[in-house]
């Protein structure tokens, strides 16, 4: 059984884990990106608005998650490998944060598309912001994710 000591550092570990995920996975660029527009009169990709709003249901699903798992890791009833199972499912989902984070910058770097990325287990989601349906720049795409995988992904490429 985990005493009170060590759930407290799970607990605060975690919290401390997630924090640092969301700051790394914040977009840097955006303070510069502020400071080049005031000088330059071209504007940087914008997000779409249906983009937006699957990231926002996507993280509020994620926010959701992850309060479930913690209340798992809290409740003194739960058993050992409940906290164990919890506490390997919210390193999981701070990975995959990461993941997306990387995929949605390669394909802004190689493909200069905004794009909203989902992992769940080996599948991978990706709606690209364009509304021409092109099968070979999904195709280029998903060859492009698959290499940061050893393992066979499912990749799937939506545009919007």
């Amino acid at each position: 059984m985990i005493n009170k000591q060590s759930l407290w550092f799970l607990t605060l570990f975690s919290i401390i884990l997630v924090l640092t995920v969301y700051y790394i996975a914040m977009p840097n660029n955006t303070l510069a990106t502020l400071k080049e527009n005031d000088n330059v009169e071209t504007v940087d990709i914008v997000e779409t608005d249906s983009l937006a709003a699957l990231r926002i249901a996507n993280d509020e699903e994620i926010e959701t998650t992850m309060n479930e798992l913690q209340s798992i890791l809290l409740n003194e009833k739960s058993t050992l490998e409940e906290k164990n199972t919890a506490y390997e499912k919210i390193q999981t989902i701070n990975a995959n944060k990461g993941k997306v984070e990387q995929i949605e910058n390669i394909i802004k770097e190689n493909f200069n598309f905004q794009s909203f990325v989902k992992i769940k287990d080996d599948n991978i989601s990706i709606t690209i912001s364009n509304k021409k349906h092109d099968t070979k720049l999904a195709n280029d795409i998903i060859r492009k994710i698959q290499e940061l995988y050893k393992e066979k992904m499912y990749i799937t490429v939506k545009f919007q």
